[in-house]
């Protein structure tokens, strides 16, 4: 037994320091192991068989051929898998998507859906006989049809209610000195984070081990115990190392034919998916049809907003992309109206992409925003700072800290807007047309309970365990530096282990609250730690470890409205020939409370930038309507902004401290991306004189847009956009 020394310094500073990644080495020699890289004896590997039709059902299936290939011992499908359960109540009060839910029948209600795995000594083994294995359908009709005047599209309550009223919006438009009123549009989005999804199943000694690249151990494990009926202190699920997730890692097919494949042959099972797999089976971001209108008096202060957005879900499960609840949070007036709104088609289900529902809505609000100040002959900034509400517009919460002027004022400062000229088409660089354009961001701030524990040992050093996930962000490292500050002791000394179910629940990666949840639950158990070590008990050999649970802290928290915000800024130039669009340079200014890490923070959010990049002038997932299929289900056909894409991005904070907030953390991994498209297509607008309401920005839209503006007579169009 050691006796614990409080000779460690009465506070340390690694939180707002910045540090490289802990486990950066490991990634760059390949130390670091992902989910489809950990060697098992016995190790088996599963094949998936989608269908080939939009709508239908089996009819056949040759499975007798197929088993009598090389290395293949097994073909599952509706005939023969185990069959698990949808009917529960997941994690976040949310139920499951069926399609989880493989091989439990023989519909077919979109194409790429799960109709069989087979299971072979070798992953190529498998692969040559699921090429191979032959299956029948009943085909019939399929609807892919998406668009937001569809007389289907209903209203449905997603994490939040659908629609939200105060007020008569007709009247306050009808007595409106300025209105606007457009429709705003976003295609289907794919995450494509550059880990594919695989996991790896395994019994053993009466317990399921699953091996996983998730966003969530304690989730995924706790949905594998409820699909299939298990205790669920059996299953575990690790998730040491995650190349990307972006939303869309959480329980998918894979792990379910997985542990489906070695429950029946007693052997490990590995399912990873393709590349073109992930298009059909990973999860999207739905297109969406947005309808704006805002009514404001001279001087631009709003009387009326309405945002009504229509996304589309699949027929075997509703997910709303709730676009329209930007607005609940970002400006008020005395008529507020926003109503999200689905139409069930034949295609997989979307799913959580980075910054659901708020980055197409702040795409379709803050442009026009924009449109609204160039029709009240003010500056853009200018009149989002009028409309700053007090109260939240929707909640009438009050704001823990609202620090978007800030950002604005800043913003303002180190981009050089004071120098803009507000006229479009007038900034010209050789063939170029050069234009600036800026938007408001906000994401929320919450926080979900989490546990944590931490050990002191006897040699001086600390070790915490959480159910972490570390997606690619950094959480690793951040985590180790609110643990040593929590502890009193440099980083060296503190050892934090993440990605395993066994340690507990945890908040997920995602919504951007994994690390306030994640460091509230460490700081509690530090500090009590550090409490029983403060009374000289000395340590012994096992060490002293507590644990914390945050649960009773968040429900004594008071009600309000908590947001990180931002404002983006952007400047573009414009080929007035080829309709080109390059994006020059970007700056954005957040309030994100305490950052933990400034190195990784800035990364997150500029990264969130450059997707906002590729969200404006690139992405664009379509549908073949014959097939009901994705076209160019790979990353040669799917576009993305690439290095030559990406210009100069300054993102930068202000400080947002809280004294009221027991923590002072907020999630930045989703901030970075909110209005960054917006801020591109009103700098397109100030270059060329035309509205760009559609995305992506491709170079036949600008052409098109100014050859319109042009014929239409509006003097603001520059001419040489009719080329």
């Amino acid at each position: 037994m050691t006796a614990f020394t409080t000779e460690t310094p009465a506070r340390t500073t690694s939180v707002g320091t910045a540090h490289t990644r802990i486990e950066g080495r490991d990634k760059v020699t390949g130390a670091a192991r992902y989910a489809a890289e950990v060697p098992f004896t016995g190790l088996t590997h599963g094949w998936l068989v989608l269908s080939t039709v939009a709508r239908g059902r089996i009819s056949a299936m040759d499975t007798q051929a197929v088993l009598a290939l090389p290395g293949v011992l097994a073909v599952l499908d509706h005939r023969n898998a185990p069959r698990v359960t949808t009917d529960y109540t997941g994690m976040m009060g949310m139920r499951p998507d069926p399609t989880c839910a493989v091989f439990q029948h023989d519909r077919v209600p979109h194409l790429g859906w799960p109709v069989a795995l087979v299971v072979a000594e070798t992953s190529e083994q498998a692969r040559e006989a699921a090429e191979s294995l032959v299956v029948h359908y009943e085909q019939e009709p399929h609807d892919i049809d998406f668009t937001g005047e569809r007389p289907d599209a209903c209203t449905l309550d997603g994490n939040a209610p659908a629609v939200t009223e105060k007020g008569d919006v007709a009247a306050q438009l009808a007595v409106s000195a300025v209105v606007v009123d457009a429709e705003y549009t976003t295609p289907a989005e794919h995450h494509n984070p550059l880990e594919p999804h695989a996991a790896t199943a395994r019994w053993d000694a009466g317990r399921l081990e699953v091996i996983d690249s998730n966003q969530g151990v304690a989730w995924v494990a706790g949905e594998l115990a409820n699909l299939f009926s298990l205790d669920p202190c059996s299953v575990r699920v690790r998730s040491e190392h995650v190349g990307g997730g972006f939303g869309c890692k959480g329980v998918r097919v894979h792990q379910v034919a997985a542990v489906m494949a070695a429950t029946l042959l007693h052997r490990p099972v590995r399912v990873a998916l393709t590349r073109r797999q992930m298009f059909s089976l990973a999860g999207y971001r739905s297109p969406t049809s947005q309808r704006v209108r805002l009514g404001a008096d001279a001087d631009g202060r709003l009387r009326a907003l309405e945002h009504r957005s229509v996304s589309l879900t699949s027929t075997v499960y509703d997910f709303v992309e709730a676009s329209a609840g930007v607005a609940r949070v970002m400006y008020d007036a005395d008529a507020h109206h926003t109503a999200n709104r689905v139409v069930r088609l034949d295609v997989p289900t979307p799913t959580w992409m980075r910054a659901p529902g708020k980055a197409p809505g702040s795409f379709a609000l803050e442009a026009a925003l924009d449109e609204l100040a160039e029709k009240c002959g003010l500056d853009p900034v200018e009149l989002r700072l009028r409309n700053e509400p007090e109260r939240g517009p929707v909640s009438g919460l009050p704001f823990a800290g609202r620090g978007l002027t800030a950002c604005f004022r800043e913003g303002v400062h180190r981009f050089g807007w004071a120098d803009r000229d507000p006229r479009p088409g007038i900034r010209r660089d050789g063939r170029w047309l050069l234009g600036t354009g800026t938007a408001a961001a906000s994401f929320g701030a919450g926080a979900a309970p989490s546990t944590a524990a931490a050990t002191a040992h006897a040699d001086g050093t600390f070790t915490v365990r959480i159910s972490a996930a570390d997606i690619g962000t950094g959480a690793r490292t951040a985590l180790t530096l609110v643990a040593a500050d929590a502890l009193r002791v440099p980083p060296e000394h503190v050892q934090v282990r993440i990605g395993d179910s066994d340690f507990g629940p945890a908040m997920i990666a995602g919504r951007s609250m994994g690390t306030r949840s994640w460091a509230w639950a460490i700081t509690a158990a530090a500090g009590e730690l550090r409490e029983r070590l403060a009374g000289g008990t000395g340590i012994p050999d096992e060490g002293i470890t507590v644990r914390s649970d945050t649960s009773a802290a968040i429900e004594a928290l008071t009600s309000a409205e908590r947001h990180s915000f931002g404002a983006q800024f952007a400047e573009v130039a414009v080929d007035v020939a080829t309709g080109e669009v390059r994006v020059r340079r970007m700056l954005g200014i957040f309030a994100a409370g305490r950052i933990v890490n400034p190195l990784t923070a800035r990364n997150q959010l500029r990264g969130g930038m450059i997707w906002g990049i590729s969200m404006a002038l690139h992405e664009e997932a379509v549908r073949d309507r014959a097939s009901g299929g994705p076209v160019g289900a790979d990353l040669a056909g799917y576009h993305m902004a690439t290095h030559a894409d990406v210009p100069h991005i300054e993102a930068d904070w202000i400080d947002d401290h809280n004294a009221e907030d027991p923590v002072g953390v907020k999630g930045i991994g989703e901030i970075g991306v909110v209005g960054a498209a917006a801020a591109i297509a009103n700098a397109v607008w100030h270059a060329t004189g035309a509205r760009h309401r559609h995305l992506p920005i491709r170079p036949d839209r600008v052409l098109t847009a100014g050859r319109a503006a042009t014929l239409g007579g509006q003097s603001t169009a520059h001419p040489h956009m009719s080329r």
